[in-house]
């Protein structure tokens, strides 16, 4: 075993912590990211999330790694302007990074940093914004193999397609139009260097090429809105788009409609659709309000704003990036129907 060299460290190894954490702690170290004991990880948590980050770092010092560990109120103010220079400059020398960390308001900008480092490095990064003992528990326990193959047929079927369409008995009722010069990704949970992943993870995704119709939230909405609005079934967002772009937006709850539409006009991108995905976890059962989470419930859920173009090849971009999940999905690709109700017709 090899001893950690920041104090950080050492006082994560000492922190007690819920036993029902390990597992998901395992899973991430040993199924998702593969962390090999010639490796060197970077950890990087804060002080909210500090027991969740123990947890992990009792596996880390398991598998024999060399590993460092970094809690975000010691090295800078919050919210972040900047990632702090010690962590860049760790993450320089590292094959593998966590980042288990509360998402605060205007705070993207400190992560687009970390993960610049990630792809120009092709580094393995679990990104595990705003993960919660609850998480640990549920989504963090999947079976992520199975997730796994059940991503890839979805995969399979989606590249080949030159739309999709979506409803659902609230009143969705969309189609994404496909580019076939966008890439589809999958992040199923097993992060390799292609591509760093959510944990928990269970999404494929693309930029689309033109997104038209109605997208009822009824499940989340992303971002710092999350943890302020919660679940949405009672009192739903429903978002009109038109030429991949908000046309309108409507809610009984005016401060959400108000905030949302605030949100997604930061910039002259943040009200296009920069992400389409399918949620494939189905180790998660329902939603929870918490978009790290929820986004990988099976179904739809879309993004306006940043597409991740680095990777999708979406030659735009925006400075905000904000996650919509809906429930009990119909999807058909092309004329195939693979899920009805929420269930996917995918057989694994």
């Amino acid at each position: 075993m090899n001893n950690p060299a920041t104090s950080e460290a050492q006082a994560l190894l000492a922190m007690p912590f819920p036993p029902d954490f390990l597992p998901g702690a395992r899973s991430a170290v040993d199924t998702c990211l593969r962390i090999q004991p010639s490796e060197k990880v970077t950890l990087i948590t804060d002080q909210a999330t500090a027991p969740i980050a123990a947890s992990l770092a009792q596996e880390l010092a398991a598998n024999g790694c060399r590993w460092n560990a970094f809690v975000l109120e010691d090295l800078a103010p919050r919210p972040l302007v900047d990632m702090p220079e010690r962590v860049l400059a760790d993450m320089e020398t590292s094959d593998v990074s966590i980042f288990a960390v509360g998402v605060q308001r205007n705070e993207l900008r400190s992560r687009m940093q970390m993960t610049e480092v990630v792809n120009r490095r092709h580094m393995r990064h679990a990104h595990m914004v705003n993960i919660t003992p609850q998480i640990m528990c549920e989504g963090m326990r999947a079976d992520f193999h199975r997730v796994d193959q059940l991503s890839q047929k979805v995969i399979e079927k989606v590249r080949r397609a030159s739309y999709i369409r979506a409803t659902t008995a609230a009143g969705t009722d969309i189609r994404a139009d496909l580019n076939p010069d966008y890439k589809w990704l999958k992040t199923s949970g097993i992060i390799s260097r292609d591509k760093w992943g959510n944990l928990p993870g269970g999404e494929i995704f693309t930029t689309p090429g033109e997104v038209n119709g109605r997208f009822v939230v009824d499940g989340v909405v992303g971002d710092y809105l999350c943890a302020r609005y919660g679940l949405l079934e009672a009192c739903p967002l429903t978002i009109e788009i038109r030429g991949n772009r908000i046309a309108s937006c409507e809610s009984s709850n005016r401060e959400l409609r108000d905030e949302f539409w605030a949100y997604t006009h930061t910039d002259e991108n943040s009200d296009r659709v920069g992400e389409f995905a399918i949620g494939t976890n189905v180790g998660v059962e329902h939603v929870i309000g918490n978009i790290l989470q929820d986004e990988k419930f099976p179904g739809i859920h879309i993004a306006f704003g940043n597409p991740y173009g680095e990777h999708t090849g979406a030659p735009w971009t925006s400075t905000t990036h904000i996650d919509v999940v809906g429930l009990r999905f119909n999807i058909w690709v092309d004329e195939e129907q693979i899920m009805k109700d929420g269930s996917f017709l995918v057989a694994v």
